[in-house]
């Protein structure tokens, strides 16, 4: 089952969060205005003096009062992490090319470690078992191994893409619209793990023009 993408009141990706939170910001009057066609309706019980269920709906996109988020330092990036390097490359060998799923690829640093290459988005890619150990403790010019594509800087946009596997298409579009098309996201073959993610990017090229702005307010 998705999850619930929750924004600032400005518009900005907050947390994913699951149906029950979410639920939870509609009964505290919390939630300020909504996205998404799609919609889960929440049952819960029958009341004393009309005799029918109560009924809860939750969009897919809910922005909540409160502070709004604000970027500081580095923080519109994704966290690093092995997970969310395989993610960004598409889980593509940067050397080969080949396509692997995460369990056959190892997060790789373009200057190694021991040549004063550090653990930071800009220098550590995916790459295979094979690759990986033949390129060994040099770098890709001494290797003789040029790199497919250059590793970047996620944005919290494509954060919130990488970190969830089960997206809607409403959601996909509002969180692409803020992913630079630098992107591999952007790329147009899906990565072996992430089907969802992958449907819901296509679902955002064949409609360019889908809405990005905002839904029904809540007053």
């Amino acid at each position: 089952m998705h999850d619930i993408l929750v924004l600032d009141i400005a518009g900005t990706p907050v947390r994913w969060v699951d149906h029950e939170s979410a639920a939870a910001y509609y009964s505290s009057g919390k939630v300020r205005w909504e996205l998404g066609a799609d919609r889960v309706v929440l049952h819960g019980g029958i009341s004393r003096l009309h005799g029918r269920r109560s009924t809860l709906e939750i969009a897919a996109i809910i922005a909540i009062d409160g502070p709004r988020w604000k970027v500081r330092g580095g923080e519109d990036r994704a966290p690093l992490s092995r997970s969310m390097v395989f993610a960004r490359d598409r889980h593509i060998c940067a050397y080969c090319g080949g396509r692997f799923t995460q369990a056959a690829l190892e997060m790789e640093h373009v200057t190694p470690s021991s040549r004063g290459g550090l653990t930071v988005w800009q220098n550590v890619v995916s790459a295979c078992r094979a690759c990986n150990q033949r390129k060994g403790n040099r770098t890709p010019e001494s290797a003789s191994m040029p790199l497919l594509y250059v590793p970047y800087v996620p944005n919290r946009h494509e954060a919130f893409i990488l970190a969830n596997r089960r997206i809607l298409a409403d959601q996909m579009n509002f969180l692409l619209a803020g992913v630079p098309r630098h992107s591999r996201l952007w790329a147009s073959e899906p990565p072996p793990d992430q089907p969802a993610a992958a449907s819901a990017i296509g679902a955002k090229k064949r409609a360019p023009h889908a809405s990005g702005g905002r839904g029904r307010e809540n007053r």
